[in-house]
């Protein structure tokens, strides 16, 4: 059988990151008492009144073929949105829609880089990144999110690794999976060395509604003099618990986005109208639940950390947003990922922080969506497991 080069190119970087999760699924199906705190699904159901929508427009016939940068109506209420949220102006042309946050991504590398190239890359990161750089044919360069910077991606560490061959920057604020945002500050740095060497930002926005209370959120579009170089992408998939219904796009330079919609139009040629109708409602109305499900991830995070300090020698990373909590593994003697199996042989799943790049090889990524009760009986358990891996330590 012969294959291509980007399957080869791809080998390694599929499934077999979430064998944990898998498992844990497997054992649960099977009726194993395991509680799951590997992915990050919203804590809430998607609103009923989206889904209304979503059901309205399909009777009402919106049912066939999209317009292949995404609807009118959609890219008209996100231009509206962005302009007033970034402070500078956003027509229809600098909006390109897909179906979710993955495939927006998916284009935009297809756009910026190719065999040859480099894109830069924090590490850790999400899981996907290094596949979708991979596929563009470039390099992936990872670049050391160090804790003692708040997991912040620091200009002077892009410098250093710069070369003829680098193209892009891949930022994700708020990050997954140590929930840092960047600072003014950052992106003015890292502005600047886009701007010394013709660079493009890619700034990966989807857990933007996620902020908690202290944090502020700052985004990469709303610098006027990085206008011609930096795309965003997102969706609605984390601000209105709706991952299902695969809805997202891009935002960059409109000359960007008419170039990049072949590449767009041979993937899918449009997305569903009547969850364009969805989405734009959506967007017009803000989120109902996002405030909601900041504050309970939040408050989630603090008591993970206060108990975990107070009741073991497992040390917490604070998150300043998003779904997730990580925590330093490394005082049991087992890196994350054997960590993670041997919680899972006590009922907890977790993800080995490995799964997300090799700076976080000590440490697991818990996700903060699981309702209180099942929260409070996996910080029971894995108590419990560091009390009785101490004693077999000692």
């Amino acid at each position: 059988m012969k294959l291509t080069a980007v399957t080869k190119r791809l080998a390694g970087l599929g499934g077999g990151k979430w064998e944990v999760h898998l498992k844990a699924r497997q054992l649960a199906e099977s009726g194993a008492d395991v509680v799951e705190m590997t992915i990050g699904e919203p804590d809430v159901q998607t609103p009923e009144e989206l889904v209304a929508t979503a059901i309205q427009a399909m009777q009402a016939g919106r049912t066939g073929y999209s317009d292949g940068r995404g609807e009118a109506g959609l890219r008209a209420a996100l231009a509206e949105t962005y302009s007033a949220s970034r402070g500078r102006a956003f027509s229809a042309d600098n909006i390109l829609c897909f179906p979710g946050t993955q495939t927006a991504l998916y284009a935009v590398l297809q756009g910026v880089a190719e065999a040859g190239d480099e894109v830069l890359v924090g590490d850790p990161m999400y899981a996907t990144y290094e596949g979708v750089v991979r596929a563009s044919g470039a390099d992936m360069v990872p670049l050391p999110l160090r804790p003692e910077a708040g997991f912040r991606i620091q200009a002077s560490d892009i410098a250093a690794r710069l070369t003829p061959r680098s193209r892009a920057i891949l930022l994700t604020t708020p990050h997954n999976p140590t929930g840092a945002i960047l600072t003014a500050r950052d992106l003015q740095e890292i502005g600047q060395l886009a701007l010394q060497h013709d660079l493009w930002i890619i700034s990966d926005e989807v857990y933007e509604h996620l902020i908690f209370d202290g944090s502020d959120f700052v985004s990469p579009l709303s610098d006027p003099a990085l206008a011609d170089r930096v795309i965003a992408v997102s969706s609605i998939s984390k601000s209105h618990a709706a991952p299902g219904f695969r809805s997202g796009w891009c935002v960059g330079p409109a000359d960007f986005c008419t170039a990049l919609l072949p590449v767009s139009e041979t993937m899918l040629f449009g997305n569903q109208p009547f969850i364009a109708d969805m989405t734009e409602k959506a967007i017009r109305d803000g989120s109902p639940v996002a405030a909601g499900m900041a504050a309970r991830f939040a408050a989630r995070a603090n008591l993970l950390a206060q108990r975990l300090h107070a009741e073991t020698a497992l040390r917490v990373h604070r998150p300043e947003a998003g779904m997730f909590a990580l925590i330093d593994v490394s005082a049991t003697g087992m890196d994350g990922e054997t960590y993670a199996w041997d919680l899972l042989d006590h009922g907890v799943a977790v993800m080995p922080g490995s799964a997300f790049g090799d700076g976080l090889r000590d440490w697991v990524r818990v996700a903060l969506t699981i309702d209180d009760a099942d929260f409070t009986t996996a910080l029971d358990r894995i108590t419990a497991h560091a009390a009785r891996n101490k004693r077999s330590v000692a």
